[in-house]
């Protein structure tokens, strides 16, 4: 392995071999994935040989801008570059948190996905996608290309766009809030736009310009959560749509992503530890693509491009040289960086570049809220298992007092080198509003602190985050945030292993609980691999079926398979009838297990014990987790309140002022 990685990209060839099922001239959400590793691993420079160089520049694609987060785009500076002094930066921000501060919250607002290209606005406005003139992006004047309506789904809505190099097409990626299965529409502008296709169970899409001025679309189709399939497309008189790519290992996924001078189109083959890129030159889309280096197990690596030079990003090797490729454009978040990379607390001044997304993101979207960094500083949270140092988040209001009799609501995740996450939500700034405290734990098994961390919180090192899960929550009651009896926890998805785990491990830390989509069964869900995930997870979970010791370990921490008759926190449970990812069986099997076992602790117990809360909430529809449902957000809320007791009047009200009941 360390012979292969020493000869790990030295240099690309110029020989190009075909490429699986390529053929020339012949008839997740994953990416998102992938935009999160680019900043996990290390940046090579690459010259690229001659034969690729001198070709013409062509005009930059259409790419995702951030969208207007809220109505008073004021707020939002254009510029990311920065030389004024750490004063003049804190000025400025004091500037910006007054502006937030007189900003009447009912103006809050969150828009779906748009994108600028050549003097246009592109997005969605009511069912239609619409496009204006730059300058009236914020007005009534736009020009409707396409009403959502003619697909005939149920509240539809637009999470990606893209526009063809020359703006003679428009393709679009339309899903609805029950289903994770996304529509292409192709939509050709002119005086009078028309669709001109639609291709069904697209994840990634981009257009590429050939020599004869042609547009091609290529996309990937996504099939029982599985995207191994990549088709291109062609409209107009040449119209033909056919199969590019076929990856064969179903352990692994495929995601298209267009470099960011739209000059090569990479084509991204991967699983949780290992990938492979191929490169389709954006001047010449019928040629063969170009293998830059094929897959070695426990090798990832993406692909940039700029003056005729690639860039490198891996997670072996010494890196030769950095250049950090993003601008302010590529950021949702595009305030001055050097603003906020500290903070003051407490008169001390705490290193906030590790979490400048998140504290960015909530910053700008809530007022009056004081930030409290737990684990970057001399408050750094120990895990009980081995004294690892654990970053923690914590928001509550500035004018909070006797922090100890605050309701706490934890957050945690701890799952495929992801991180938590931390983005504005209503139903978050009504909590603080109503005096709650939050709790972000970025535990191992996360992507907050890299690659490494992640590898300490996956297959037979899960425990670990279990252990920092519980050492942070002991270190907030013990540095006085709230106590047992009014501390929640919350988590979604794989986070539910942890929790769970909990759960068991420790329930008296926890007064209640809520979980969305919650994988509880690791064992039996690994154990079958005719469910759409289990090939491709092995890597973080284990293979129960072939190793021994995998299976043994997961029996140790996996909720279903440990549930006691003991005392658990209240807990409420959004699932989903239709859930491919997490399917509802087990989380049925779940619940049933953990009423019996109540049940018989409450019969053990004697009189006078009250059985806990444990409620089962199915929603109807075949997402795996919907942020937006009000329904959801309203049950968790009330659930949450009735638990511990509070009085839920104002919460209600002020959610009012954010969701449209």
């Amino acid at each position: 392995m360390q012979q292969k990685t020493q000869l790990f990209l030295q240099a690309l060839k110029s020989s190009v071999p075909h490429l699986g099922k390529c053929m020339q001239k012949q008839p997740l959400n994953h990416w998102h994935f992938a935009e999160h590793c680019y900043s996990r691993i290390k940046l090579r420079k690459y010259h690229l040989p001659k034969c690729l160089q001198n070709k013409n520049k062509i005009s930059e694609l259409a790419r995702n801008i951030p969208s207007r987060s809220f109505s008073c785009k004021d707020l939002l500076p254009l510029k990311q570059e920065s030389k004024n002094s750490p004063s003049e930066n804190m000025d400025a921000f004091e500037k910006v948190r007054t502006r937030l501060e007189t900003q009447p919250q009912e103006e809050y607002e969150i828009i779906n996905a748009e994108v600028k290209h050549g003097g246009f606005v592109y997005y969605q406005e009511g069912c239609c996608l619409v496009r204006s003139k730059d300058e009236e992006a914020d007005s009534d004047n736009y020009e409707v290309l396409f009403n959502l309506e003619e697909l005939k789904l149920d509240q539809p809505f637009i999470d990606c766009i893209r526009v063809a190099p020359d703006e003679k097409y428009v393709a679009a990626k339309i899903r609805t809030e029950d289903s994770e299965s996304s529509t292409c529409v192709v939509v050709k502008l002119s005086d009078h736009p028309v669709m001109e296709a639609s291709f069904p169970n697209v994840s990634s899409l981009e257009w590429v310009k050939d020599e004869e001025e042609e547009d091609v679309l290529f996309y990937t189709f996504q099939r029982n959560l599985r995207c191994h399939d990549v088709y291109r497309a062609t409209f107009g008189d040449n119209k033909r749509n056919e199969r590019f790519y076929t990856e064969k290992d179903p352990s692994y996924f495929v995601f298209l992503y267009l470099t960011k001078d739209s000059r090569y189109l990479t084509i991204n083959i991967m699983n949780k530890t290992t990938s492979e890129v191929w490169l389709v030159d954006g001047l010449s889309p019928w040629d063969p693509p170009f293998l830059i280096q094929k897959r070695i197990p426990g090798v990832l690596y993406y692909v940039e491009h700029r003056d005729d030079e690639l860039y490198i990003l891996t997670n072996v090797g010494e890196p030769t040289e950095f250049k950090l490729m993003r601008t302010a454009a590529d950021s949702p978040a595009v305030m001055n960086w050097d603003l906020f990379f500290t903070m003051k607390r407490n008169t001390k001044v705490v290193d906030l570049d590790m979490f400048k997304d998140h504290c960015v993101l909530f910053l700008k979207h809530s007022n009056l809220l004081y930030v409290n960094v737990i684990g970057l500083a001399d408050d750094s949270v120990r895990s009980l298992k081995d004294g690892k140092l654990v970053p923690m988040t914590v928001f509550h209001k500035t004018d909070s007092e006797d922090l100890q009799k605050k309701p706490l609501l934890v957050h945690v995740y701890g799952a495929y080198g992801m991180d938590l996450k931390m983005n504005f939500r209503p139903e978050r700034r009504v909590l603080v509003d109503d005096g709650w405290i939050l709790a972000y734990c970025h535990v191992r098994g996360g992507g907050e602190l890299g690659l490494q961390w992640h590898a300490d919180g996956r297959l037979t090192k899960k425990l670990n985050g279990l252990a920092d899960l519980e050492a942070c929550i002991k270190t907030l009651h013990g540095q006085g945030f709230s106590q047992p009896s009014l501390t929640t926890l919350t988590a979604f998805s794989a986070g539910g292993v942890l929790v769970g785990a909990l759960c068991n491990s420790a329930p008296e830390l926890l007064r209640a609980v809520t979980l969305e989509a919650p994988f509880l069964d690791v064992l039996n869900t690994m154990l079958d691999t005719t469910l759409p995930l289990t090939l491709e997870e092995l890597e973080e979970w284990g293979n129960p079926s072939s190793d021994e010791k995998h299976k043994n370990y997961i029996k140790r921490y996996c909720p279903y398979q440990n549930i006691k008759p003991q005392h658990y926190p209240a807990l409420h449970i959004t699932a989903y009838e239709n859930d491919e990812r997490v399917p509802l069986k087990g989380i049925v099997s779940y619940t049933e297990k953990l009423r019996e076992a109540t049940a018989e602790h409450a019969k053990n117990t004697g009189e006078g014990y009250q059985v806990p809360n444990i409620t089962l909430d199915i929603q109807p529809g075949g997402n795996h987790v919907i942020e937006d449902s009000h329904k959801k957000i309203t049950a968790q809320i009330k659930f949450l309140y009735e638990e511990l007791g509070l009085d839920s009047t104002n919460v209600f009200e002020d959610l009012k002022k954010y969701l449209k009941f």
